[in-house]
């Protein structure tokens, strides 16, 4: 495959589809000026995220999956490969927070968030599948925003042969100690500690987009970053709306931080009841 130049969104999305495609389009200029073949954005950037996560508060547009609103992103997309998240109409009244990975020629996987904070639950209805999938930058997997905070949920990923594990958010900072400085926040610690700890346990890269601004009563903490397999971060964008961007040879990077300690070749299912790496 050779190298390939990964970026993830820090930008704010509201309920104004039009504007949202606006700043999809700008974002996807920009990741294509940059030489990018993935673009990760973040959750909820086809409509919004929630306004509140404590009251009850308006749901946001329920998109089909095969509407003009993600056929626009693929036409954006071209040769790219996005992952881009929204909320999904499901069967019989559900209502699911997504992820889609897309290119010009369609899309290429789906993940349905499994994982509810707070009130979410009251507003969508959980997914209950985690799995990889093919692309053509390689094989790729999507959690969406609390997800990440389950090593089981990124481990799952791993053992089906992600290669890049990409987590599209929504991360509002705490509502009940908010520090003047979104680094100083604690959820903000959280975010980035999970992101390092899901790319060191698994010795995979992690591209992590978040929202920035403000929505309702939430406040996003911004952040995307880039992050190696052995947990050190790549590149950020440090709180600002726009790209963190880095370049590189995913499997030899990949092969070389697996020669030493490696959590995830180094395994022993036999003793703790999961299923056996792939390859092994």
């Amino acid at each position: 495959m050779g190298e390939l130049t990964i970026a993830a969104a820090a930008a704010s999305f509201s309920r104004d589809m039009d504007a949202c495609l606006a700043t999809i389009t700008r974002l996807a200029a920009q990741a294509r000026d940059a030489g990018a073949g993935l673009l990760v954005l973040p959750e909820a950037a086809l409509g919004g995220y929630i306004e509140d996560l404590h009251a009850d508060a308006e749901p946001p547009p329920s998109l089909d999956p095969d509407g003009p609103e993600l056929r626009r992103v693929m036409d954006l997309a071209g040769d790219m490969v996005v992952c881009v998240g929204f909320f999904e109409e499901g069967a019989g009244g559900a209502r699911h927070n997504v992820a889609a990975c897309v290119t010009g020629d369609g899309l290429l996987g789906l993940h349905r968030k499994v994982h509810m904070p707070l009130r979410e639950g009251r507003i969508t209805t959980p997914g209950d599948r985690i799995a990889a999938f093919d692309t053509p930058v390689g094989r790729l997997g999507m959690l969406i925003c609390y997800d990440k905070a389950f090593p089981e949920a990124a481990r799952t990923l791993a053992l089906d042969g992600a290669e890049v594990l990409c987590f599209l958010s929504a991360w509002p900072a705490s509502a009940t100690n908010q520090a003047p400085r979104v680094q100083d926040d604690r959820q903000w610690r959280r975010s980035e500690l999970w992101d390092r700890s899901r790319a060191a346990e698994n010795s995979l890269v992690v591209a992590s987009a978040n929202q920035t601004g403000t929505f309702g009563t939430l406040r996003f903490l911004g952040d995307a970053r880039i992050v190696g397999p052995g947990g050190d971060p790549m590149a950020a964008t440090d709180g600002d709306d726009g790209l963190a961007v880095t370049t590189l040879d995913v499997a030899a990077t990949l092969e070389r931080a697996r020669r030493a300690l490696s959590p995830i070749r180094d395994l022993r299912p036999d003793a703790y009841g999961l299923p056996a790496p792939i390859g092994a």
